[in-house]
């Protein structure tokens, strides 16, 4: 897996390369210039779809904790993805983590976690066909939209299946009996192994509770909504305004092909290409494109790197504490 990772970074990264290269880069660069300083606050207007994912994440969780610590682990789970080289998975482990490390029973955090990546999926699929129909009355292209929609029946199925099978076929506890199997010879007839069920148990009390379900894609579907904000003023500031609804196609139809593609690390030449073809769609040109995508890049970077600095503190803490409790005296520790 690590080097499909690789691969898919050098593919991405290369795909990058070649369409600037293509563009030109002074043009792209002029429309970056342009706008100037004002493309600095795409940054914290990035706290609102954080924050409206976070409140969407809390109501699934099956325990208690406060919505700003919540919001700060959300932050260091996108930050990881999209800066990190872990194909988009390494967040949501840490985020488990985090979780734990705030009371939040284990098994409760995994489950958290699981039902939340679900119900984001049935969110991108709500905002695409939102996307979809925008495209079709601004475009009138029956052909592209009639590809689309054709997409979107496919993917309901297997978006359904997938639920099902997570809610019905303890899907954890047979990747944990699997893992046992595989690893037997170092485990030693080791058979505390129980962390599979635990975690079947409470997604399936989480996927039960379907007031919070109904709460949590309230909530992630206004998060991908309010994100097609950062679109819509970045293209007004590269000079290039559009409306609220085609700022939304284009959100909705890259983070559908981001998702798809969801192994290329950071999504390195996906976003460049989805925009540049939807773009074109709405009569932008590829330069405008690429500079919105650069646009975000910066963002997801000057956002991002204060929460991996704020994730590094937090385990590095942790770590000094464990060294300090255990070279303590025992009487002081007891």
């Amino acid at each position: 897996m690590k080097i499909g990772v690789q691969i898919s970074l050098a593919l991405g990264l290369g795909v990058v390369i070649a369409l600037i290269a293509a563009e030109g880069a002074g043009a792209i660069a002029s429309l970056l210039a342009g706008a100037g300083w004002k493309l600095v606050l795409l940054v914290p207007l990035q706290t609102l779809p954080l924050l409206l994912d976070a409140l969407g994440w809390r109501s699934v969780i099956l325990g208690r904790i406060r919505l700003p610590v919540l919001f700060l682990i959300a932050c260091i789970r996108q930050a990881i993805n999209r800066l990190l080289p872990v194909a988009n998975v390494g967040g949501e482990i840490v985020g488990i983590r985090l979780l734990a490390q705030q009371g939040v029973d284990g098994a409760a955090a995994g489950a958290s976690v699981v039902v939340e990546l679900l119900l984001s999926l049935f969110a991108q699929y709500v905002f695409v066909a939102i996307g979809v129909v925008c495209l079709f009355y601004r475009t009138h292209n029956a052909r592209v939209v009639q590809a689309l929609g054709i997409g979107l029946a496919a993917g309901l199925p297997a978006l359904v299946l997938m639920m099902v099978i997570v809610r019905n076929g303890r899907v954890f506890h047979r990747v944990e009996q699997m893992a046992k199997r595989l690893l037997s010879r170092w485990l030693n007839g080791h058979r505390g192994f129980d962390h599979g069920v635990r975690v079947d148990a409470a997604v399936r009390e989480t996927l039960a509770a379907r007031s919070r379900l109904s709460h949590a894609l309230g909530w992630q579907i206004s998060a991908l909504v309010a994100g097609s904000s950062e679109t819509w003023l970045a293209l007004r500031w590269l000079g290039h305004p559009v409306g609220f609804s085609d700022a939304l196609v284009l959100e909705s139809l890259t983070q559908a092909a981001k998702s798809v593609l969801f192994m290329v690390p950071s999504a390195l030449g996906v976003q460049e290409a989805g925009l540049i073809g939807v773009g074109l769609l709405l009569g932008l040109g590829s330069d405008v494109a690429l500079a919105l995508s650069l646009a975000k890049r910066m963002r997801e970077v000057l956002f991002g790197l204060p929460s991996l600095l704020a994730w590094q503190w937090i385990e590095g803490r942790k770590i000094f504490l464990h060294v300090r409790r255990r070279n303590e005296p025992q009487g002081r520790r007891d």
